[in-house]
């Protein structure tokens, strides 16, 4: 990513949450895989797609029936599916890639629907729940969650509840804040952390450090990913940088029960640093 882009993204991402536009921060953040992006086709073929929708769609439309339509137009005619197979190719995260390949992961999935429905005025919005990402629509009248993942699957509360327990037993204690509505700035840090996990387990430190960068930029408090970009640093040789990452993670990680050993990288990096001068 440019110093021009990284920038932006920062600009983007520290705007109050409503005013982020979420497919623009999100192909920004593509830019750091792809330096030479351009974003407006991107955002043209979100418009396009919306169109599509908006023709089929009718003023006397029932909620269920407007998810129908919107449906039929993303997952038949525009053929987006969920990635069942190599679900960890990074392609499935960046959303310039989903919108070429018409396939994705269940966030960056969730996203093209939140903006095809957000074209169409259709409320729309992300459910950070535990392990899969889904979406859901809300009024006064009646709530109902959706599955981009699998085609825009309905779902009750109650459907929502049994995919948690399925997943996870009794580890995960089912409440209400498990289906509230995430929001823009959630939805990018999350799809950061799914890069990050993605390169750390290729050992591709490089883009890791750069995808820990932009996790700060989105959120600056989240204390642990100081300790995680000084590790990134200590294997590619930034010694400096790592000291004052794992520093900054110490100082404000009181009981932490990584200390000992982060102490000793610290020690380490101190011996190293010393040997340098």
């Amino acid at each position: 990513m440019s110093t021009r882009s990284r920038k932006t993204f920062q600009q983007l991402v520290t705007l109050p949450d409503s005013a982020i536009p979420l497919a623009e921060a999100a192909l920004i953040l593509a830019c750091e895989e792809y330096p030479q992006l351009e974003i407006s086709p991107y955002l043209d073929l979100l418009d396009h797609i919306a169109d599509v929708a908006q023709q089929k769609l009718v003023s006397d439309d029932s909620p269920v029936a407007r998810v129908e339509k919107i449906n039929a137009v993303l997952f038949e005619t525009f053929g987006f599916r969920g990635a069942t197979e190599d679900y960890y190719d990074p392609r499935n995260s960046f959303l310039n890639d989903v919108l070429d390949r018409r396939i994705g992961i269940p966030i960056t999935l969730s996203a093209v629907y939140m903006e095809v429905s957000r074209r169409l005025n259709f409320p729309i919005v992300g459910v950070g729940m535990p392990g899969h990402f889904i979406v859901k629509y809300s009024d006064r009248r009646e709530e109902f969650f959706l599955d981009p993942f699998n085609r825009g699957e309905i779902l009750s509360r109650d459907d929502c509840r049994n995919r948690i327990y399925e997943r996870y037993g009794d580890s995960v204690e089912f409440h209400d804040r498990l289906l509230g509505r995430a929001t823009h700035r959630q939805i990018l840090w999350r799809m950061l952390n799914n890069l990050k996990e993605i390169y750390l387990r290729a050992h591709a430190f490089d883009k890791g450090l750069a995808i820990v960068d932009m996790m700060l930029m989105v959120d600056p408090e989240e204390i642990p990913q100081f300790r995680d970009r000084g590790l990134l640093r200590l294997q590619l040789r930034q010694f400096e940088g790592a000291t004052r990452d794992l520093e900054h993670y110490l100082r404000h990680s009181t009981g932490a029960e990584d200390r000992e050993e982060i102490e000793n990288h610290l020690k380490e990096l101190r011996r190293i640093r010393a040997t340098m001068n």
